[in-house]
């Protein structure tokens, strides 16, 4: 099947190449965000939906867009019951609300997981006779959504730049993804305030998250020159500023970087997809309900580690770029130099190395889901047998 698996990537390839894929307009700080707002083309009296969670809530961190929206004369209502792993059933309750307010337009404020719940409440509001579970895969929506804007509060996802949204389906154990062009936000609005209440574990966990979109968008056998680059300058940012940010949380530049880092490493695997981390990642999330980026921050040494020499020259690209390594040394040398600076990095962020809810007697079938959604739509460099993904998921699991 295997070259099956490479013709489907070349498709892919070339649907970036001579496709392309949108990019949502970029706005920075509060003026940003009332130049996004304006350029939604609504009128004065639009109700817009809101899309956040009740921890953003509680925070205050909401204020700063109804001020926004108020300046501009919209009406602003609230759907802020999205879970951190969100479901089927978020998405569906927040049409509810776009549809029972008769709202214009959706901003999405918050991580990763209200992010893709916006996009998704907004595929739902253009394609009301297709079920959240009808939307999985590639094109399913192929319809303009609603004005929106996205904005994040972590800096991890990418989710605001991204054509992917995951959900997670109780009623089936699973976590997948709905993947459309349409799904990239119209407007993308950074705001580094908003992300100093993190709490440090919160920020180590999300930059990694980060990280991992960066590396697996630079393995990805479809990287070409944009996402590597983007790829690139996110890694650089995300060494020189997470542990400045972790130093200082109300350091607005360092906490304006990592946005920006992740940005960037969402352009990055937006258009190379993602590799076996997210694969088995998601598979955690959806059995056990793992954090995303903690679990990416376990899964990322192991699956890099099992790669092993094959993919030295990636390795040491990232190494030689962000400095840390001599550019007089050989690549296996360089490739080793950046392995130790991102174990270095976890420890210092006191990433733990096993997953205590993760039960060695799952690995079969948990390999078994993570193959499935790799192959054949993550263009990886080398190919995993399941008994490697299972090594690698009883490597992280609680002692049996």
């Amino acid at each position: 099947m295997n070259w099956f698996y490479r013709i489907y990537h070349f498709a892919l390839k070339c649907i970036v190449i001579f496709i392309g894929i949108p990019n949502p307009k970029l706005h920075q700080g509060k003026q940003g965000l009332s130049d996004a707002i304006a350029a939604l083309g609504l009128q004065k009296g639009d109700p817009v939906l809101v899309v956040t969670d009740q921890a953003l809530l509680k925070l205050n961190l909401h204020q700063v867009v109804e001020d926004a929206l108020k300046q501009a004369g919209l009406v602003s209502h609230y759907y802020a019951d999205i879970l951190p792993n969100p479901t089927v059933e978020n998405v569906e309750n927040g049409l509810a609300a776009y549809q029972q307010h008769q709202c214009k337009g959706i901003i999405s404020l918050g991580g990763g997981s209200v992010l893709d719940s916006g996009k998704l409440i907004g595929a739902r509001a253009v394609k009301p006779n297709k079920r959240v579970t009808q939307l999985k895969g590639l094109f399913k929506v192929l319809k303009r959504l609603p004005p929106n804007i996205a904005i994040p509060t972590t800096a991890g996802t990418g989710s605001e730049t991204t054509v992917a949204a995951v959900v997670n389906d109780p009623a089936r154990n699973s976590k997948y993804a709905a993947t459309d062009f349409c799904l990239v936000p119209h407007h993308a609005v950074l705001l580094p305030e908003l992300t100093t209440s993190m709490p440090a574990n919160i920020t180590a966990t999300t930059a990694i998250d980060a990280l991992t979109h960066a590396i697996e968008a630079l393995l990805s056998i479809n990287c070409l020159k944009f996402s590597r680059e983007r790829a690139l300058n996110a890694c650089r940012a995300i060494f020189e500023y997470l542990p400045k940010a972790q130093q200082d949380p109300f350091d607005v530049t360092a906490r304006g970087q990592l946005l920006l880092a992740s940005h960037y490493a969402g352009q990055a695997f937006t258009r190379t997809s993602v590799g076996y981390v997210h694969a088995i990642s998601h598979q955690l999330s959806a059995r056990y309900g793992t954090p995303h980026g903690l679990a990416n921050a376990v899964l990322l040494m192991p699956v890099l580690t099992w790669y092993g020499d094959r993919i030295n020259q990636q390795l040491a690209l990232i190494a030689r770029h962000c400095g840390l390594t001599s550019l007089d040394y050989p690549v296996e040398r360089q490739a080793d130099d950046l392995l130790n600076h991102i174990q270095a990095l976890l420890h210092d962020l006191q990433i733990q190395t096993r997953l205590n809810e993760v039960l060695p007697h799952d690995a079969a079938h948990l390999a078994e889901l993570a193959l499935k959604e790799a192959h054949p739509d993550y263009p990886v460099p080398h190919f995993m047998d399941p008994y490697a993904c299972q090594r690698i998921i009883k490597e992280i699991a609680t002692a049996s």
